[in-house]
């Protein structure tokens, strides 16, 4: 009788234990992620621009400890403490890291609803391009795995100050603003212009999209300083590209057509890639 009940007391004894083993293996590998791009990036802090502690082969579990906007606090084997862009854990579609991946992109298509823009001579307006573009660059971005947000992806009117709000709300690392210019009397300007308001990331950034944009088939104007409120009132690095003259001829035909808006959205990527290569 004693034996049969210290056999008892075993079984339950072992019972326990595998119960409470398997309920903390649940507990672990729910609040758990798998890699599923190769080379995963661990930083230091929740950015692109923290440095990186470790990287992680594709198929790995990592423990997630917290979020932070949309980075996650994780541990790797037991030891290794750091940040992942959650984005890429849970994207399967995305392969290769890059910086341009881990980062946070906020695309402005300049005016909308109510705010109309400038006026071709015909009298399209340049709410209808700005967002035509903005879209392509953000289909473009996503496709390399950034997180991209936009101030607005539908005709709407959104607030001038609520824009480069957006942008430090997300702590965004990079914010774009498009537009396209008008001049004073029609056929009297042409070509693109990237403007900065801030020395330092913002101009870098300026001048990193200006660089690849030289294959458009429109006068480079350069980068500028610009006193405009989108990108003067924002902490993150920040620019405003005009794409060019909607009231010039030879500006609107190209404006128009969809050739055009691909190589722009190609070109911004590109310069967007150049910039966080720049960074450290």
């Amino acid at each position: 009788m004693k034996r049969l009940k210290d056999n008892q007391s075993w079984l339950m004894t072992t019972l326990v234990i595998i119960i409470t083993f398997a309920v903390l293996l649940v507990a672990l590998y729910s609040n758990s992620v798998i890699v599923k791009v190769n080379q995963l990036n661990i930083r230091s802090g929740p950015a692109v621009t923290y440095s990186v502690k470790a990287k992680v082969a594709q198929g790995e579990h990592l423990q997630v400890i917290s979020k932070k906007d949309d980075w996650l606090k994780v541990i790797y084997k037991h030891r290794v403490i750091g940040w992942v862009a959650s984005w890429l854990v849970t994207n399967p579609d995305i392969k290769n890291v890059t910086r341009l991946s881990e980062a946070t992109i906020v695309l402005d298509p300049g005016h909308g609803g109510s705010d109309t823009g400038a006026l071709a001579a015909s009298g399209q307006p340049e709410k209808r391009y700005t967002l035509a573009v903005a879209k392509l660059v953000a289909q473009k971005l996503r496709e390399k795995g950034a997180k991209v947000i936009m101030t607005r992806d539908q005709d709407k009117t959104v607030s001038l100050s609520a824009r480069p709000q957006t942008a430090m709300t997300a702590s965004a690392n990079a914010f774009i603003s498009f537009h396209f210019d008008s001049s004073d009397e029609t056929n009297t300007a042409s070509g693109y212009t990237c403007y900065y308001y801030h020395a330092g990331d913002s101009k870098r950034l300026a001048k990193a999209v200006d660089s690849q944009m030289t294959s458009l088939p429109l006068t480079n104007r350069g980068v500028l300083f610009g006193n405009f409120l989108v990108i003067r009132d924002n902490s993150v690095p920040a620019i405003l590209i005009e794409g060019g003259y909607l009231n010039t001829e030879k500006d609107f035909k190209l404006i128009q057509s969809k050739t055009y808006q691909e190589k722009y959205a190609n070109n911004v990527v590109a310069g967007l890639s150049a910039y966080f290569k720049q960074q450290r």
